[in-house]
């Protein structure tokens, strides 16, 4: 339902993004994951056509229906919706005028546009407060009505830029039931975050960019494969060790020690631990506490992009 080919973009001699390809299919919620400075903002720009690609293209829609995305194409941006991280409300109109503001945007008016309000009120449960402005609303309040006013056209394809931004778990759980309930409804949904959590929790694929290049594209468990220890050992220790001596250990990736806490990746959990705590205890230290946890997706992540500062 959304298809980007080859995207590049360049600010002078800066490389922002660089031959970044992906898809959206009817039904799916991707995940597009990255650290700060990744290009991330840059290609939900050019996905959604609020920035020309130096190079590359992006398509909207299936078969007979599919479409370029350009800055003439009316009818290709129609089919898209976006919820950008910013909230893009009017403070003073009641909820259901805001949405009918951002549905005459598209063309909408009447008995169509009073039936799309109020389905997209009833969706992210802010029905009851239809006439209420959303300056007397809850940060989370806020948020789904967001979500309401990229619906209200009836898109297609749905972009969410980091749509949990600041609420709290209660109203993070309710974003997360609508944008499930639109997944059923067949909607192609394009969800970025910097919440690995919530990328597990939703996403049928995840891509990862970094640098402007896409780094990785798969289902989680596919993801989870590119590591290549699939499970983690947190060790708290009454000194320093050797990270050295350890680090030749067969099935032991290269560990960290933080503090008194010892932090190993593990290819084989029963079958490596016990040369790891032997050659611990070959150094004279005593283990004082021990937990293992299987690889998730932010070791995955951290893997791929580094654990230093984009700030």
């Amino acid at each position: 339902m959304l298809e980007a080919h080859g995207l590049c973009k360049s600010y002078g001699d800066r490389t922002v993004v660089s031959e970044l390809s992906l898809s959206v299919r009817a039904g799916e919620i991707v995940g597009l994951l990255g650290p700060n400075g990744a290009g991330k903002s840059t290609t939900v720009a050019m996905l959604c056509g609020l920035l020309a690609a130096d190079r590359g293209q992006v398509f909207v829609g299936e078969g007979g229906t599919r479409e370029p995305l350009c800055e003439e194409s009316r009818s290709a941006k129609r089919r898209i919706g976006v919820v950008p991280q910013e909230l893009s409300l009017y403070e003073t109109l009641g909820a259901a005028a805001n949405l009918e503001l951002f549905g005459a945007l598209y063309g909408m008016h009447g008995a169509v546009l009073r039936e799309r309000v109020d389905a997209a009120l009833v969706l992210v449960g802010l029905a009851d407060r239809a006439k209420d402005k959303p300056a007397t609303f809850s940060g989370g309040m806020k948020r789904r009505l967001n979500i309401a006013a990229a619906l209200v056209h009836d898109p297609d394809v749905l972009i969410l830029d980091e749509p949990t931004v600041g609420v709290d778990p209660q109203s993070r759980n309710a974003i997360f039931d609508n944008l499930e309930e639109l997944r059923r409804r067949g909607k192609a949904l394009l969800y970025t975050t910097h919440y690995m959590e919530e990328a597990e929790r939703l996403c049928d694929r995840i891509v990862i960019i970094d640098h402007g290049k896409v780094v990785a594209s798969d289902t989680l468990a596919g993801i989870e494969r590119l590591l290549p220890a699939t499970q983690s050992l947190e060790i708290e220790l009454d000194g320093t060790v050797d990270l050295d001596a350890l680090a030749g250990l067969p099935g032991i990736g290269r560990p960290e020690q933080r503090g008194q806490v010892l932090h190993a990746a593990v290819a084989d959990l029963a079958r490596d631990t016990p040369a790891l705590l032997a050659a611990i205890a070959a150094q004279g230290r005593q283990i004082v506490r021990l937990r293992s946890a299987r690889a998730d997706l932010e070791d995955v992540f951290l893997s791929l992009t580094g654990r230093a500062l984009r700030d």
